[in-house]
């Protein structure tokens, strides 16, 4: 495509993913590459060997490795076949590249469904405190048997805070820079941390993934948690949060949203974010889901401007 308007393709397919997202939502199961991912990775993952320790982190980063080859791969043809199928570089072509290029990386991105799903927790605590417990189980691995309203509230607005990078900015972030092969592998590396990244069944043969993880997630999570939190508030402080948290980037935007709401966020036995913070309550559920729209629409402003720039930087596709 003629440089004159490959610029503006990644920018203005942010913005379709973006729009798809929230006029469509998710696709089905049976179609969504990140389902396809996971498929792979629990397959794979049943054949890994627990121990001996050197050769379960040996098979676990071969099989890790194979998984990012062959998406990034297909993704990075994905791309290249349809650039090369829009050779004119009119602007109309352009605007067909950036629709059909958004609706591709549409499926690495999950606001809509996060969001949904973190109101539903506010919605459920209105039935009853078991129907709120039951709802945030099915957004965070933790037991939830015995939290209490407001616990139940934390793990909502942590929930929100941490996969806000994870499954929205950090895969625009790597698209800004990398294209749709940056994006999918991000999401490949995010979901594969999420299955194996863990003590246990999976502790060494985990650890590439868990690495690979943190490692694309880095700037991205700071990214993220300078847009949630308010520029009156100093990055000091955020950074001393964040150091309370067993991950090196989760706790970059929980803490940033903890901060921003003035509220108390606690894994039990794990850690405590801002803990001269109060409470949750009925209305932080609700305010902790438009400070993040507001977060998200800062930065894939600011992801669409470094997107444009690598595009004209680089050069035409």
């Amino acid at each position: 495509m003629s440089a004159a308007w490959a610029w503006a393709v990644p920018p203005m397919a942010m913005g379709v993913a973006l729009l798809a997202d929230r006029l469509f939502g998710e696709p089905p199961a049976r179609w969504h590459p990140v389902v396809g991912i996971g498929r792979y990775l629990a397959w794979s993952g049943r054949r890994l060997p627990e121990r001996p320790a050197g050769r379960a982190w040996a098979a676990g980063c071969l099989g890790w490795a194979a998984g990012a080859c062959a998406v990034t791969a297909a993704a990075a043809a994905a791309e290249h076949l349809l650039r090369r199928g829009l050779p004119d570089g009119s602007p109309a072509t352009a605007l067909a590249l950036a629709a059909v290029l958004g609706l591709l990386l549409k499926p690495m991105l999950a606001w809509r469904l996060l969001r949904e799903e973190v109101q539903a927790v506010e919605a459920a605590l209105a039935q009853g405190l078991d129907a709120g417990r039951a709802q945030v189980a099915r957004l965070a691995s933790r037991d939830t048997a015995a939290l209490s309203a407001a616990q139940v509230r934390e793990t909502a607005i942590e929930t929100l805070a941490e996969n806000l990078n994870d499954s929205v900015i950090a895969p625009l972030f790597w698209f800004a820079v990398a294209g749709l092969p940056g994006a999918v592998l991000f999401r490949y590396a995010n979901t594969a941390d999420a299955m194996w990244g863990y003590r246990g069944r999976w502790e060494w043969a985990g650890k590439c993934a868990a690495r690979a993880d943190d490692a694309l997630a880095w700037l991205p999570a700071r990214l993220c948690a300078r847009a949630l939190l308010p520029w009156r508030m100093g990055w000091r402080r955020l950074a001393a949060e964040a150091r309370r948290t067993p991950s090196p980037n989760g706790g970059w935007p929980m803490g940033a949203m903890a901060l921003a709401l003035d509220v108390r966020l606690r894994k039990p036995g794990v850690y405590t974010l801002h803990a001269q913070g109060r409470e949750p309550v009925a209305t932080d559920v609700a305010a902790a889901v438009r400070r993040g729209a507001r977060g998200l629409a800062g930065c894939a402003a600011a992801l669409a401007v470094l997107a444009a720039a690598v595009r004209s930087f680089g050069g035409a596709a």
